[in-house]
C-alpha cells in the first residue's frame, strides 16, 4: 500500500451470536487463558508441549534471531528454535501412546471411499500398519532426513505412510492426487526425494482415473528417486499400469510382509517433519519446512482448544490430506489428542449433493471443519434449506478455513447445518504458520459472521500501516503476526533468502511476520480478514478489499459464489470486474456439472440479465464506489484444492496476459472456460 493508505471499511456486519451456555460450562479453554498466555508466551507454549510425550526434555524453550543488517548492507536470515535439545517421536505421540494407555480398540479412522467402500481402523490397527510401513521404508534405505513425496488420494494408506515417514525421521511432502504430472515433477525434483508413493489410480467424480502414468512423468529426467511405491486402489478398473522393474514396487508386496513391531527412535524437536508447498498463487511454489516438536505442540493444543475436543468426538476435516489444514487438523492434531475422525476420498456431490450430510449422519460426526467454498456450494445446492433426509443432530461445532467466509454463507451454515445452535470457529492461518493463529474460542467468544475475532492465546496479531503503526478501529491495513506459534515454518526448502524476503523484511525493524493479507478492525477492535493485499482494488483513491465486495454479491439470492478483480480504467485508475457463479444453472441443474462445448453461449446472456441487478445491489449495500463496472456469469471460478480463489488468474484473463502458475488448480480447465465466457460477453456488448 502506498504511504498513508489504508483499506476502506465497506461492510458493517452487526449480527452477533453468543457462546451457548451448555458449551461454555464445559469448554476446554476459558477467557482467562488469553491473559495468562500473554503474561509469558514462551512459558505458555512450554506448558502445552508437556501435553506430549518426550523421551528427552528440552534444555532451551525458545530462541529467536531476527533479520539483522550486515556491515556490507546485506541482511541475515531469521532463525527460530523451539524446545531445543528435546527429543520425541511424532508418530509415537499420535498412535503408540494411546495404545499403551489402553485405548487401542478405539476407532481412529472411519474411512469412506468414494464408491462406498468403508472400513474402520482402530488405534491398535493403525499402530500395526504404521510400524509395518515404517519397516518397509527402512528396507528401501529410507532414513532420517530423506525426503518422501506422497501422491495419494484421501485413503487410509495416506495417513499410514505419512506417520511411517515421521516415525523414521524422514521428511514427507504430500501432493494433491489431482495435480498434474508436471506439478508433481517439480515437487519431486525440488525436494530431492528418494521415494515416491502413489497409486495405480483413484476414484474421482464417480469414475476410476489412472494415476501411475503421471507419477512416471514426475520421475522422468533428473531426480534422486530410487523407488516408486504403488498402492493398489482402483485395480481392474485401471488395468494398464505402466511399470519399471527394479524401481516400482507394490505396496501390498512390500508392506504386508513386514513385521509389526519396531523400536522407534526419538528425534530432536527441530528435526524437519514435512515440506508444505504453497498454492502457487504468486510465482513458483515455496517449499515451507515445518519441524517436529514445535509443530506438533501447536497442532495438538490448537486442535484441543479451538475445536473444544472431547474424548467422544467424531471429528471431520474435509480437506484433502495434501493441504496443510489436513496435516494439522486431520492427521497430527486429532490423532495426537486420541480422537476418532472421518476421512472421505471423494467429491461432495458424488453420487448426490447430500453425500457429506449422509456421511455426517452415518458416523455421528460432532465437529465438521470445511472451506467457505463448500459452504457456498451447499447453499446453492439446497437454496430452500436442507431437507430432513439426513439427521445432523450429532453436530455440536462447525468450523471454516481457507478464505474469509462471507457473512451470508456463515449464517446459512449456522442455521442449516448448525440448526442455529452450533458455534462456528472461523479460523485464520496459513501454510506458513502451521496451525491456527486467529479463531474464536467456542465456549468463550461472541461470534461475528465473517470474523476470526482475535489471536489465540500464546500468539499475537495486529493490523498496521506501512510504518508498523496500529491502524484505528474501523480502518484496514496489513495483518502481521507479532508473536508467532511454535509451528511457524522455519525456512523455505533450499532458499532461506526467499523465506526472509517473503515474510520478514517488510517489518524487520519490529521483527514481525508479514502475512501478505489485509485486514481491518471493527468498532470493537476485532479483526476481519480482507484477503491478499495484492488483491486490493484502487478505485478513485479508495482501496477496496475483494472480500467485502464479494460478500455483497454473495448476499444476493441469485449468486452462489463471486470473485472480483481490478481492471485498468482511465477515469478511476481501476474499476471492478466481477465474476459470479449463479445459485443454479439456467436449466435448473447444479452448477457443478457445467462445462459443455457451447458453454459461452449458455452463460453469456446471463451476464447481461444479472449485471444491472447485481451492480445496483452492491451500490445499495456498500456504496456506489464499490459497484462493479462489469459482471460476468461463469460456471465456476479458478480455485486451489484448498478452496482459495485464484484472483490473479482472473486478472490475467481480463488483461489478456499469459496465465501464471496453474499447477495448484483444483480444475485446470476453469480459466479457459471463464475466458471463453468473458470473450462472448465482450462480443455481445
Amino acid at each position: 500500500m502506498a504511504t498513508g493508505d489504508t483499506i476502506s471499511n465497506l461492510l458493517d456486519e452487526r449480527r452477533t451470536f453468543p457462546a451457548p451456555a451448555a458449551l461454555a460450562a464445559t469448554a476446554n479453554v476459558t477467557s482467562a487463558e488469553h491473559a495468562r498466555a500473554a503474561a509469558d508466551p514462551v512459558a505458555f507454549w512450554e506448558e502445552q508441549a508437556h501435553r506430549l510425550d518426550w523421551e528427552t526434555p528440552w534444555h532451551t524453550a525458545h530462541t529467536w534471531r531476527p533479520v539483522e543488517e550486515l556491515p556490507d548492507g546485506g541482511l541475515t536470515v531469521p532463525e527460530a528454535t523451539w524446545f531445543a535439545g528435546g527429543r520425541l517421536n511424532v508418530a509415537v505421540n499420535c498412535v503408540d501412546r494411546h495404545v499403551a494407555a489402553g485405548r487401542g480398540e478405539k476407532v481412529a479412522l472411519h474411512v469412506e471411499g468414494e464408491p462406498g467402500d468403508r472400513r474402520d481402523v482402530t488405534y491398535a490397527q493403525l499402530q500395526r500398519e504404521v510400524v509395518k510401513a515404517a519397516n518397509g521404508l527402512r528396507s528401501l534405505g529410507v532414513g532420517k532426513g530423506d525426503r518422501v513425496v506422497v501422491y495419494l488420494p484421501v485413503i487410509a494408506e495416506t495417513i499410514v505412510v505419512t506417520l511411517a515417514i515421521a516415525r523414521i525421521g524422514a521428511i514427507h511432502s504430500l501432493v494433491f492426487g489431482g495435480f498434474s504430472g508436471e506439478a508433481l515433477k517439480f515437487r519431486v525434483e525440488d525436494t530431492g526425494a528418494k521415494l515416491l508413493v502413489t497409486t495405480d489410480g483413484q476414484f474421482r467424480r464417480g469414475g476410476a482415473v489412472p494415476v501411475k502414468a503421471a507419477a512416471d512423468h514426475a520421475v522422468s529426467g533428473e531426480n534422486q528417486v530410487e523407488h516408486v511405491l504403488v498402492v493398489r486402489r482402483t485395480g481392474d478398473q485401471t488395468p494398464d499400469v505402466p511399470w519399471t522393474e527394479g524401481r516400482d514396487l507394490w505396496w501390498h508386496d512390500l508392506v504386508d510382509a513386514q513385521p509389526d513391531t519396531d523400536e522407534p527412535e526419538a528425534f530432536d524437536a527441530e528435526t524437519p517433519l514435512f515440506i508444505m508447498y504453497t498454492s502457487g498463487t504468486t510465482g513458483k511454489p515455496k517449499g515451507l519446512v515445518h519441524t517436529s516438536g514445535g509443530y506438533l505442540t501447536a497442532a495438538s493444543w490448537t486442535h484441543w482448544a479451538v475445536f473444544d475436543a472431547k474424548p467422544d468426538d467424531v471429528h471431520w476435516c474435509t480437506a484433502d490430506l495434501a493441504w496443510v489444514t489436513a496435516h494439522t487438523y486431520e492427521i497430527y492434531g486429532p490423532l495426537s489428542n486420541g480422537l476418532t475422525q472421518v476421512i472421505y476420498e471423494g467429491t461432495p456431490d458424488t453420487p448426490h449433493p447430500g453425500r457429506h450430510l449422509e456421511i455426517i449422519e452415518r458416523y455421528g460426526v460432532t465437529t465438521y471443519y470445511t472451506a467457505p467454498t463448500l459452504v457456498r456450494t451447499l447453499s446453492s445446492w439446497f437454496p430452500d434449506g436442507l431437507p430432513d433426509t439426513w439427521d445432523l443432530g450429532t453436530l455440536r461445532l462447525l468450523g471454516t478455513v481457507g478464505e474469509a467466509i462471507n457473512p451470508e454463507a456463515w449464517v446459512w451454515f449456522h442455521e442449516q447445518l448448525g440448526r442455529g445452535e452450533c458455534p462456528i470457529v472461523d479460523t485464520w492461518w496459513q501454510s506458513e504458520t502451521g496451525a491456527a493463529v486467529m479463531a474464536p474460542l467456542p465456549g468463550v467468544d461472541t461470534l461475528k459472521p465473517g470474523s476470526s475475532l482475535r489471536a489465540l492465546p500464546g500468539v499475537a496479531t495486529a493490523v498496521v500501516d506501512e510504518h508498523g503503526q496500529r491502524v484505528p478501529n474501523g480502518s484496514g491495513g496489513y495483518l502481521v503476526v507479532q508473536q508467532a506459534p511454535p509451528s511457524l515454518a522455519r525456512t523455505v526448502w533450499g532458499d532461506p533468502e526467499r523465506y526472509r524476503d517473503s515474510y520478514w523484511t517488510q517489518f524487520r525493524e519490529q521483527g514481525w511476520f508479514a502475512s501478505g493479507d489485509g485486514a481491518k478492525y471493527d468498532a470493537d477492535g476485532d479483526i476481519w480478514v480482507l484477503g491478499r493485499v495484492d488483491d486490493v482494488i484502487n478505485v478513485s483513491g479508495h482501496r477496496l478489499s475483494t472480500i467485502e465486495v464479494e460478500s455483497s454479491l454473495v448476499a444476493h439470492p441469485l449468486v452462489a459464489e463471486a470473485a472480483v478483480v481490478g481492471v485498468a480504467d482511465e477515469r478511476t485508475g481501476q474499476a471492478i470486474a466481477a465474476f459470479v457463479v449463479p445459485a443454479a444453472r439456467p436449466q435448473g441443474g447444479a452448477v457443478r456439472d457445467a462445462g459443455s462445448a457451447d458453454e459461452p453461449q449458455v452463460w453469456a446472456p446471463l451476464s447481461g440479465s444479472l449485471s444491472a441487478a447485481l451492480r445496483a445491489h452492491v451500490a445499495e449495500q456498500i456504496g456506489p464506489i464499490a459497484k462493479p463496472a462489469t459482471v460476468v456469469v461463469v460456471p465456476d471460478l479458478p480455485k486451489t484444492r484448498s478452496g482459495k480463489i485464484m484472483r490473479r488468474l482472473l486478472g490475467d484473463i481480463v488483461d489478456g496476459r499469459p496465465l501464471g502458475d496453474t499447477t495448484s488448480l483444483q480444475d485446470s480447465t476453469v480459466p479457459d472456460r471463464v475466458a471463453a465466457v468473458r470473450a462472448e460477453v465482450l462480443r455481445a456488448s
